[in-house]
């Protein structure tokens, strides 16, 4: 987590109490708590910024290096950088702002580092608003360079931006999550040679004869229809030429005469007619069959 004030010694802070500019009127005594989480001179810098400036500064201040990717880191930034600009629209000095920062990281470790719960952080807070107006007091939180006016705001801040979404600031500490991975994946599917058609065609689709003779060839097949396709071409590649002797069309009805084709159709109608008698007998003799079995029932009746 982005947080420095409970590690950091008051020695750590010195060189910013040093060059303190004299209208802050706060003793270095006073201050110790200003700069427990940002340096004088980084709450400086951050000062003169616009949003956008005060955005990167802490993200470099805190070692945020992963706040597009990371919630936890996305919603610290947000934090801070949201409380800071309030702080700076009211015109808070800058001990006043580096004591106000330092009090958000007091509370937000308190959630994450001691898992205090909602109530036992209120208390937090009230105890450490404990002096603030008040002159010689031995109560004392540390933050007494803020007004009665300002802690009251503050208090009001708190309660709107951190008390009110506990539970989702508990939940983004203490609930693991698991790492999407996002990522694309692309499937490239190769066409197949051309000797085969894309994609190849279903059996259902093409007469068995067709189907077994071009498309479920063997594995011998395929090898002998290559050997047999090169033999057929020619020393460069090309399909030799058929002599014209071969390329003569033969009669397939050649060595027929007239009545061997007459004898052979009438044959053929014969046979036909034959077995269209032999199926219309027997339909016509099951009919019959049934039609007495029903007239002998109707003379019992």
């Amino acid at each position: 987590m982005a947080t420095r004030a409970a590690a950091a010694p008051e020695a750590t802070r010195g060189s910013g109490q040093s060059v303190l500019p004299d209208e802050d009127k706060f003793n270095k005594d006073e201050e110790v708590m200003a700069w427990r989480f940002l340096s004088f001179a980084e709450v400086s810098i951050m000062l003169e910024q616009d949003v956008a400036g005060v955005e990167k500064s802490l993200e470099e201040f805190l070692n945020l290096t992963h706040r597009l990717t990371s919630l936890k880191e996305a919603a610290l930034l947000d934090y801070y950088v949201s409380g800071f600009w309030w702080a700076k629209g009211l015109e808070f000095s800058s001990v006043q702002v580096g004591g106000f920062l330092t009090l958000l990281n007091l509370l937000l470790d308190n959630l994450e580092t001691y898992h205090m719960t909602l109530e036992e952080n209120i208390q937090e807070l009230a105890s450490t608003m404990a002096g603030i107006g008040l002159s010689n007091s031995e109560i004392s939180g540390g933050f007494e360079f803020f007004t009665v006016d300002q802690a009251k705001a503050i208090i009001n801040y708190v309660k709107s931006s951190l008390f009110q979404h506990y539970t989702l600031y508990e939940y983004l500490f203490h609930s693991p999550r698991e790492e999407v991975v996002i990522g694309d994946e692309k499937v490239v599917e190769l066409v197949k040679p051309s000797k085969m058609p894309f994609p190849a065609p279903l059996e259902e689709g093409l007469p068995s004869d067709i189907y077994f003779k071009f498309v479920a060839l063997t594995a011998g097949e395929e090898e002998e229809e290559e050997e047999e396709e090169e033999e057929a071409k020619g020393p460069e590649g090309v399909l030799a030429e058929v002599p014209a002797e071969e390329q003569v069309t033969v009669d397939p009805l050649m060595g027929y005469t007239i009545e061997d084709v007459r004898s052979l159709l009438g044959q053929l109608t014969n046979d036909l007619i034959s077995n269209i008698q032999s199926e219309i007998y027997e339909k016509l003799q099951m009919q019959e069959d049934t039609y007495s079995t029903r007239i002998e029932k109707l003379k019992k009746a």
